[in-house]
C-alpha cells in the first residue's frame, strides 16, 4: 500500500505512522516549575541527538483542546534544567499513571507512588526506583509546524550533563545488562514492548567502536 500523509487516505481503521518507526525508547521526564511544582511525564517521541557531547531531545504536543504547551515543556525551558529517568517494564504501571492530563500543581510522583531521590547538578528530583538517570541543562526548543489547531510539537533538546547508573545493573563485563533493566519502548497504537532479547555485531564500515575499545586497552597496557 501507499498514502499520501498530507491526504491521510491509508485506508486502515487507524494511523500506522507510529508504527513505522518502532521501537521507540520512552523518556520518563521530571521537571520543576518556577514555583518549586514538581512534574513528572512520559514522552514516546525521546531520544539520544550526539553523543560528545551527550543530547537528548523529547518532543511534546500542546494539551488537547487548550492550545497549552505540557509542563515538562514550559518547566524546562523557564528554568533550564530536566531529568530523563530510565522508563522499565518494572515500573510500567507507574509511568502509565504519570501519562495522565491532570492540573500543574499535581506532584506525580506522589499521585504514582514513587520517591524522589536529589540530583546532583540540576534542581528537577530523579526516579528513585529507576536504574538510569540523565541530568540534563536545557539547550532550546524547536516548534514543529501542524496541520491542526492547537496540536503543534515542541521538540526540547538538552545537553547530557551528569549520568546516575545503579551498581546492580552493570555486570561482570563493566556493560550495562540490558535485559536485566528492560527497558520499556512504544510500539505505536497503544502497543509496547520491553527489550528481553541482545545479539551483538560487529560494525561494518564504521569501526569507531573497535577504535576506541583499542585506544582504551592500550591507555590501560600503559
Amino acid at each position: 500500500m501507499f498514502y499520501e500523509t498530507a491526504k491521510n487516505n491509508h485506508g486502515l481503521p487507524f494511523n500506522p505512522f507510529k508504527s513505522c518507526v518502532v521501537p521507540r525508547p520512552i523518556g520518563w521526564v521530571s521537571t520543576v516549575s518556577h514555583d518549586g511544582i514538581i512534574n513528572l511525564a512520559p514522552f514516546s517521541m525521546f531520544n539520544q541527538l550526539n553523543y560528545d557531547p551527550p543530547f537528548v531531545c523529547f518532543s511534546g504536543s500542546n494539551r488537547t483542546g487548550t492550545g497549552q504547551r505540557k509542563d515538562s515543556v514550559t518547566n524546562a525551558e523557564e528554568t533550564g534544567e530536566f531529568v530523563v529517568n530510565m522508563a522499565t517494564y518494572e515500573l510500567r504501571e507507574q509511568i502509565n499513571v504519570t501519562s495522565q492530563f491532570v492540573d500543574p500543581d499535581v506532584d506525580e510522583f506522589e499521585l504514582a507512588g514513587l520517591n524522589k531521590i536529589p540530583s546532583k547538578l540540576v534542581r528537577p528530583p530523579r526516579v528513585a526506583e529507576s536504574p538510569i538517570h540523565l541530568e540534563c541543562k536545557y539547550h532550546g526548543t524547536w516548534t514543529l509546524p501542524a496541520n491542526r489547531r492547537h496540536s503543534a510539537h515542541h521538540v526540547v533538546i538538552g545537553e547530557v550533563v551528569g549520568i546516575h547508573i545503579r551498581d546492580d545493573v552493570i555486570g561482570a563485563d563493566g556493560k550495562i545488562d540490558i535485559k536485566k533493566i528492560r527497558p520499556l519502548a512504544r510500539l505505536g497504537y497503544m502497543d509496547y514492548t520491553s527489550v528481553t532479547e541482545v545479539f551483538t555485531m560487529q560494525t561494518q564500515g564504521n569501526p569507531a567502536g573497535q577504535i576506541g575499545e583499542a585506544v582504551a586497552k592500550v591507555k590501560l597496557a600503559v
